[in-house]
């Protein structure tokens, strides 16, 4: 089996990325070390997990704004002292997080280009990208969603511009596309737009995708495809691929 992007499968996929379990838990400590007190990556993986793990929890139930550091402390079951050594401050926390839903989409997302993909391979590669990591970081995503107003200005101009870096990937392998003769698209930036909304109604709304019995493969292909439509692509395959509806069969 090909390597993720090329192989497009949640398989191929986790083999590339791996954003859960110690591997991610380590990720997460090596990303922000430089503001902790614990060095020590083998003593700061498990609080790491637990500090987090227990924000997401506390932050859905009573909301970060009314969440407090002692609250942290009970549900984690780390002293206060023992959280001011991985977190200074709620604000510290908030950071992390972003930080980490930042850092992670871009490589995945922006790395993309180191791959030298076609268009057509790069579109597809960007939607299931974007669904099977966030399906994997869903609560670093709602948290920074959900409490965006309530974070710091700092936080908020970061996560702001997460979507709007997003929406510029796209739109680079939009207009690389047409620019190759491959599409036809007088709004990109609208339709880049339209594709992120999308993405972010499926993370959102599990619940009525759920109800409705629609997985993320159908998901994904449906947002591939309307986007291919949109871009009145008429080609049926890609070079060194089945076409758009063998490929996605393939996924679980």
């Amino acid at each position: 089996m090909a390597a993720w992007p090329i192989e497009i499968s949640m398989e191929s996929f986790n083999e590339a990325w791996a954003l859960e379990g110690e591997t991610f838990w380590r990720s997460v400590f090596e990303m922000h070390k430089h503001k902790m007190e614990i060095k020590s990556p083998k003593i700061a993986i498990g609080n790491l997990e637990k500090i987090f793990s227990a924000t997401f929890t506390l932050a859905n139930t009573k909301g970060f704004q009314a969440m407090s550091l002692r609250d942290l402390s009970r549900e984690t079951g780390i002293s206060m002292g023992g959280l001011y050594a991985y977190i200074g401050s709620k604000n510290d926390l908030a950071s992390v997080i972003e930080g980490v839903l930042r850092n992670t989409i871009e490589q995945i997302v922006g790395g993309l280009s180191a791959h030298n993909l076609e268009p057509l391979q790069c579109l597809r590669a960007i939607v299931y990208g974007e669904i099977f990591a966030i399906e994997k970081l869903s609560p670093w995503y709602y948290f920074c969603f959900m409490e965006l107003k309530g974070l710091p200005r700092e936080q908020q101009q970061q996560t702001l511009e997460l979507e709007l870096r997003f929406e510029g990937i796209l739109m680079d392998a939009i207009l690389e596309g047409v620019a190759s003769g491959q599409f036809i698209c007088d709004h990109p930036k609208l339709l880049a737009s339209q594709v992120t909304a999308q993405l972010q109604q499926w993370h959102l709304k599990q619940w009525k995708f759920k109800l409705r019995d629609i997985g993320k493969q159908e998901y994904a292909q449906f947002v591939f495809e309307s986007l291919l439509k949109c871009l009145e692509y008429s080609g049926v395959g890609i070079e060194g691929s089945n076409n758009t509806a063998a490929a996605n069969s393939e996924l679980p």
